[in-house]
């Protein structure tokens, strides 16, 4: 009896040239393995400079990029360690624990097991993700083009591709500006596979929803919708922990239903009942988070406060910048190869059309998260940049009579290949050096005062879950992963009403302001703890042992925790 769940041939779409599925050697095996080495051992470098080089008097915290946005994950991290639900601890205002994420609940669960901290499991999460993606995309490569030059073309341009930021910052010294213009172009992380395994490989773990695809690509070639429930699992068990992809995964197969719509003039039957399977098994967490963000009302205000951050996918004439040379040789193909042209094209060449050409208006999607969407194209972008690299290009350079004097057609490729990625890559070799120009500075938000490490390490001890912290962003950030309180200020969009809460703070340290608004705000909010350090005396010099009520109760040289008596926090 057959184990495997099939459709008959005549339910499996037409393919003018079938599918083959990628035959890798060892050899590229091993190339593909020794390339994820040196690239975790190269990204380890700048923590481990970061450690070493740390004063006495300074702790490094084991972040290096979006240290709000990482923290933010860690509290999570640290409330799902022995609960099912985490309440959201980057505010002040008292919260059910409604909020669940799989990846940062089975960090949490792994971590506590293991007896590691934040610091070490984000380390962990780094040296896992990096090579089931890495291996997921060669893996990928191999089935879209058909020789080994090709597949490690388009797998090097996957790990190294970054844009034309690298002129940015060369336009910022030569013209002596103080900021880089277009600063998205540069930073963002989502479609930059190296940028996100040095510093957010919570993205790398993302872009594994691609793995969908290719379970899809390869049940439609065999005929076989186990591989669709296969497809469906997977897809639910990222979809728990970045819920935004299953809009990619939704989107682009929709596209690709389309265009074999179009070009068979019937149904697909075989990527329909696919994607029906795989929309059944994995839809709920697209329904928890919709609804959460709309019935919860903190969580709500949380949602409304995302464009605080202001991070949106650059507009149409500044894409080039973010993806570079890359995207531009993927996008003269893609153009090239007529994408109205759909008769007679194979299920392979349509769907590489229908990831790029879908995606590409996925990332302008009109939401707050549309940002997230460049998670993964890299992958299309790179296998299009490679067949125009060795379809379009490379013919037109070996017709010069002047390299066919001086190389072999086989020597030109292998040049091409190398310019490809040489081209890609700078832009990427700044982002690297410039973590250690911000590292060797040894201050905030990545370094803390070791007595301010002291100080948590105290209110972890000491203060109860429901407890409030009142401080500077700078130290309150690191309150709720390290202590597991709440902080008053921490988060660009986790803490309600940001905006108006960095301003009560900047007004409770200045001198200057009436005691009885300082009062004010620590009754209305049930404060607890007030924090009393380096960035608080920054912000305007007060010192809040004036304030009634409150007694010190960790004190080292520069930094004080103030605990308001019971009596001081009545109504």
């Amino acid at each position: 009896m057959q184990t495997e769940l099939k459709v008959t041939s005549t339910q499996i779409d037409a393919d003018p040239a079938p599918l083959a599925e990628g035959t890798v050697a060892p050899s590229e095996w091993r190339f593909v393995f020794v390339t994820i080495l040196i690239v975790l051992m190269v990204t380890s470098i700048p923590y481990m400079y970061a450690y070493f080089t740390a004063p006495p008097d300074k702790q490094f915290m084991g972040i290096m990029q979006d240290v709000p946005d990482h923290l933010q994950y860690f509290s999570w991290m640290r409330e799902l360690t022995h609960a099912p639900l985490a309440s959201n601890k980057l505010t002040p205002e008292p919260n059910a624990p409604v909020f669940f994420n799989l990846l940062w609940w089975g960090l949490g669960r792994l971590g506590n097991l293991l007896g590691v901290g934040y610091a070490g499991m984000f380390q962990l999460l780094r040296w896992v993700a990096t090579p089931l993606f890495l291996l997921l995309a060669y893996r990928i490569c191999s089935w879209f083009l058909p020789d080994r030059l090709m597949r490690r073309t388009a797998f090097l341009t996957v790990v190294f591709m970054s844009g034309f930021g690298w002129i940015l910052i060369l336009m910022k010294y030569a013209l002596m500006q103080d900021e880089v213009i277009f600063p998205l172009t540069v930073y963002v992380a989502e479609p930059n596979t190296f940028l996100s395994i040095l510093g957010y490989p919570h993205f790398v773990a993302a872009a594994l929803y691609t793995f969908v695809f290719d379970l899809v690509l390869r049940g439609q070639a065999k005929g076989r919708l186990s591989y669709a429930v296969v497809a469906g699992v997977v897809a639910l068990f990222l979809g728990w922990q970045h819920p935004y992809d299953l809009v990619l995964i939704y989107g682009i197969l929709l596209a690709y239903a389309l265009l074999l719509l179009l070009r068979d003039r019937r149904i697909p039957v075989y990527v329909v009942t696919s994607g029906v399977i795989i929309g059944v098994i994995s839809v709920w967490p697209a329904i928890y988070s919709v609804v959460l963000t709309s019935l919860d009302p903190l969580w709500k205000e949380v949602l409304a406060q995302f464009a605080n951050a202001g991070v949106y996918t650059p507009n149409l004439l500044l894409l080039p910048l973010l993806l570079g040379p890359a995207f531009l040789l993927a996008l003269y193909t893609a153009i090239r190869q007529n994408p109205f042209r759909l008769r007679g094209q194979s299920n392979n060449t349509l769907f590489l059309r229908a990831w790029f050409w879908g995606n590409f208006l996925l990332i302008y999607l009109p939401a707050d998260f549309q940002i997230h969407m460049l998670n993964g194209w890299q992958l299309p972008i790179a296998i299009l940049a490679t067949l125009g690299l060795f379809t379009y290009v490379a013919p037109l350079v070996e017709r010069r009579q002047w390299f066919q004097r001086l190389w072999s057609p086989a020597v030109i490729r292998r040049g091409l290949a190398i310019l490809l990625i040489l081209v890609v890559v700078p832009t990427n070799l700044y982002l690297f050096a410039w973590r250690f120009v911000e590292l060797r500075r040894h201050d905030y938000p990545y370094y803390l005062h070791t007595n301010e490490v002291q100080a948590l390490r105290w209110l972890e001890a000491n203060a109860q879950p429901d407890d409030v912290v009142f401080s500077s962003l700078d130290f309150g950030q690191y309150v709720p992963a390290m202590t597991g309180t709440h902080a008053f200020l921490a988060h660009w969009a986790q803490t309600v009403d940001f905006y108006g809460k960095s301003d009560m703070v900047s007004r409770f340290y200045a001198t200057e302001t009436p005691a009885a608004e300082r009062t004010g705000v620590l009754d209305r909010f049930s404060v607890d703890y007030i924090l009393y350090g380096p960035t608080e005396h920054a912000l305007g010099g007060y010192n809040p042992a004036d304030v009634p009520g409150l007694k010190p109760v960790f004190v080292a040289q520069d930094v004080t925790i103030y605990e308001r008596s019971e009596a001081a926090q009545q109504p």
